[in-house]
């Protein structure tokens, strides 16, 4: 089917709260990981989420999704939320964090196949165009801020990371039209951290030994990036397509520089800059819609002669 929802107001709003909080993730785990282990942060992570999530739950007094979907919701946070966390995270303790962007970065295109497959999105060369040319743009921005791209084995959790978030974005989308958006995010955050438990469970020792800084960064990982980012996106993706939403993840490396660049004073090169503007470029031509054709000249004129 041909999508006919558009990306309005408050899906962007959406999109800029989770690309905001998210691109501060990668540092967060990469400043917790010394004090934790890649499991105790994920848990840690999901853990802190979940519990967001219940207390909005609560005070907005949202029910939970219908019986029927808590198989697939179940299945969903494991894959998109246990799977994903855990991955990353190990994946980080070997490879740079420009290897894992530019992996990540496939996400979109990840989305857009599962999305075509699952939910029949027919998606135009325009939009694959664009999410290629968007693709050129974040390799420039990672290789040009001088970040080691190095290929190691565990780069491929960081693949195993894109499928897992394509198959959440996606699967996702047909619980929103029977249940509150709400609802069904939180539900796969309770059934992700279930999942994740048993890799955390020296957490509680772990905490004890940790310095404060290093704790603080799991409540900001559990804050920002996890309960707030999810929650914007899932709210994006609930009145937009998913591929269309996903598209936006390549701003993500961009505007981590940006945040550099006002906060650090770390001055991009013109190569950064170049690489920005195509990956800009690129998700404004992944997301243009085809004007509508005109009305066809036989049509006109029966239309034209029923006027009284």
């Amino acid at each position: 089917m041909d999508t006919v929802e558009r990306l309005d107001g408050r899906a962007l709003a959406g999109i800029a709260i989770a690309l905001l909080t998210w691109s501060s993730a990668y540092a967060a785990i990469a400043y917790a990981l010394p004090a934790f282990t890649p499991g105790e942060v994920a848990f840690a992570r999901l853990l802190i989420g979940s519990l967001c999530f219940a207390v909005l739950l609560r005070a907005r007094r949202v029910p939970l999704p219908a019986r029927r979907d808590w198989p697939q919701l179940a299945l969903l946070g494991v894959i998109g939320l246990t799977v994903y966390h855990l991955c990353l995270n190990y994946a980080e303790t070997r490879i740079a964090s420009g290897t894992a962007s530019i992996l990540i970065s496939l996400v979109p295109a990840a989305t857009a196949a599962v999305s075509a497959f699952w939910l029949r999105e027919r998606l135009t060369l325009r939009t694959w165009v664009g999410l290629a040319v968007a693709l050129v743009g974040t390799v420039l921005v990672v290789l040009a801020s001088g970040e080691r791209v190095e290929v190691d084995p565990k780069a491929l959790l960081v693949l195993l990371c894109v499928l897992a978030s394509a198959i959440y974005f996606v699967g996702q989308k047909a619980l929103f039209a029977r249940n509150s958006m709400l609802g069904v995010t939180a539900f796969t955050f309770f059934a992700g951290t279930l999942a994740t438990a048993p890799f955390g469970w020296q957490l509680p020792q772990a905490l004890g030994v940790a310095s404060w800084p290093r704790i603080g960064a799991l409540l900001w990982l559990g804050i920002a990036p996890t309960f707030i980012g999810y929650l914007a996106w899932n709210m994006a993706v609930s009145r937009a397509s998913a591929s269309r939403v996903s598209s936006f993840i390549y701003l993500s490396p961009p505007i981590a520089l940006l945040i550099g660049w006002l906060w650090l004073h770390e001055v991009p090169n013109a190569l950064i800059l170049v690489g920005g503007a195509i990956t800009v470029g690129g998700v404004v031509l992944a997301n243009a819609r085809r004007r509508a054709s005109p009305p066809a000249p036989v049509l006109a004129e029966a239309c034209a002669n029923e006027r009284p």
